[in-house]
């Protein structure tokens, strides 16, 4: 990154952040506090993570020296079928044991039914909510909120009760302007745009540039963007609905 200068030399600052020019050329403001904060944090995490490897390992100890962790599993089930003064017939215990196991088995299947349930409202309320919410979707693309969650709604997660955005390559979308944090969700829909190979056809008029972007041709100015027919007809489905949707033309 290259600190961003005005014409005097000074740094440019943004919401009273310093901005930082990336090797794509956007421009992102640094919070260097918020950077100090987060790597505290995981200097903080990774100690206990740390702490815990070392008590897990302090553990494991106790079971140095055993041979066969099979017959040592036997052999405790076996202790645990022990009567204080008799020994009880081990096959009504299962037996006893296989009732119970059914018992528990039916009211796990009924929870696991319900939190399935309370996830997918969630997922629906948080992620399609922020969709039909998102001020990057009603500002910079030319496709309603719902075609948008269609193509990218599958990137997103809800982990932990927060909203979490994936790429193309399953790893987790950042942000630029607050490293070492997750990226919000109109930020994290920003990049997986920038991203997509066919964006200038869902980018709004004003928001499509470089040589990939679609131009008018000769419609005058009025927004409308213009492909030809071997162009159109090389477009993906999602890219095709998406002109139409946008009102973009088709010309021999």
């Amino acid at each position: 990154m290259k600190l961003k200068l005005d014409d005097q030399g000074h740094a440019v600052l943004q919401d009273g952040f310093p901005v930082y020019l990336h090797a794509d050329g956007k421009e992102v403001p640094f919070d260097a506090a918020g950077t100090v904060n987060t790597i505290t944090r995981l200097n903080a995490e990774a100690k206990s993570h740390r702490e815990g490897k070392e008590a897990a390992e302090t553990a494991l100890k106790a079971f140095e020296g055993i041979a066969d962790p099979a017959a040592a599993k036997h052999a405790l089930e076996t202790v645990s079928k022990l009567d204080q003064k008799k020994l009880v017939d081990a096959g009504e215990i299962d037996k006893v044991r296989d009732e119970i196991g059914k018992a528990y088995q039916a009211k796990l299947d009924a929870s696991e039914t319900k939190a399935h349930t309370f996830e997918k409202q969630l997922y629906e309320e948080k992620i399609g909510g922020a969709f039909s919410r998102s001020k990057y979707i009603a500002e910079k693309l030319a496709i309603p909120a719902d075609l948008v969650q269609s193509k990218f709604g599958a990137a997103f997660k809800v982990e932990d009760g927060k909203t979490i955005a994936y790429d193309q390559h399953g790893q987790k979308i950042y942000s630029r302007t607050r490293p070492g944090e997750i990226a919000d969700f109109d930020e994290a829909v920003e990049t997986l745009v920038e991203q997509y190979p066919h964006r200038d056809h869902i980018l709004k008029g004003s928001g499509a540039s470089g040589s990939g972007a679609s131009n008018n041709g000769g419609n005058g100015g009025n927004g409308k963007k213009s492909l030809s027919r071997s162009q159109f007809d090389a477009l993906d489905p999602q890219g095709k609905h998406a002109h139409v949707s946008a009102g973009g033309e088709v010309t021999d």
